[in-house]
């Protein structure tokens, strides 16, 4: 079998459009949306950014080395923790593309700086990069903590029947419902989430939460 040169690769993978793990970047021009890519793709399952390449999938080619630093700057400078990458360069027909991998972190949530450096995390939905949900950030924190059992009290199985009558409902919805604090009907639905019980979707730039 023939062996797949540097322009096969790419053109293997610009084939697949951008999706969950993959993302196009024209150029590198604004350091800080590239840390918000990063912390999407660190935030759920890794990816991989493909720079000099257009949103239709046509080749442009990396401008210049600067374009390689910033990548790296944003991922160590403009995400909280910082993110280890990997590099990869590949020429296409005389023009460079730029691979930049990203793993998915093990100490979520990752975080990316704004203009005021205030901190923001994302997650990757489809080919987009979205703000991720309170929910994201419990289900998050309660994840490093060793817990095997969840309490079943009434105030879990009230929001519990609530979602199985209503069939799905957003954060606001299901506080305003149950008539609970919205802090402790954030914990509640990541804990439904972390014992599968429970599952996040998003729909009209909404998340909503359904019994699974």
């Amino acid at each position: 079998m023939k062996p797949m040169t540097d322009a096969d690769y790419i053109r293997k993978l610009v084939a697949e459009g951008e999706h969950i793990h993959q993302d196009f970047k024209f150029a590198i021009s604004d350091i800080r949306k590239i840390a918000k890519s990063l912390s999407a793709f660190a935030n759920t399952e890794g990816g991989r950014l493909l720079v000099g390449v257009k949103d239709n999938g046509k080749i442009a080619g990396v401008r210049s080395e600067e374009e390689i630093y910033m990548v790296e700057a944003a991922a160590s400078v403009y995400c909280r923790p910082p993110l280890m990458l990997e590099n990869h360069v590949y020429n296409v027909d005389g023009k460079d593309v730029l691979e930049v991998v990203i793993s998915e972190s093990g100490a979520k949530p990752v975080y990316a700086l704004d203009e005021n450096n205030r901190p923001w995390a994302y997650v990757r939905i489809a080919d987009e990069n979205i703000l991720a949900s309170p929910v994201h950030l419990s289900v998050w924190k309660e994840g490093v903590k060793e817990r095997s059992v969840m309490a079943y009290t009434d105030r879990e199985r009230y929001l519990l029947d609530l979602l199985g009558k209503k069939g799905e409902l957003t954060l606001s919805q299901c506080a305003r419902l149950s008539g609970m604090p919205r802090k402790q009907v954030c914990g509640l639905l990541a804990d439904f989430i972390r014992f599968e019980l429970v599952e996040q979707t998003f729909k009209n730039h909404v998340f909503y939460y359904s019994l699974l």
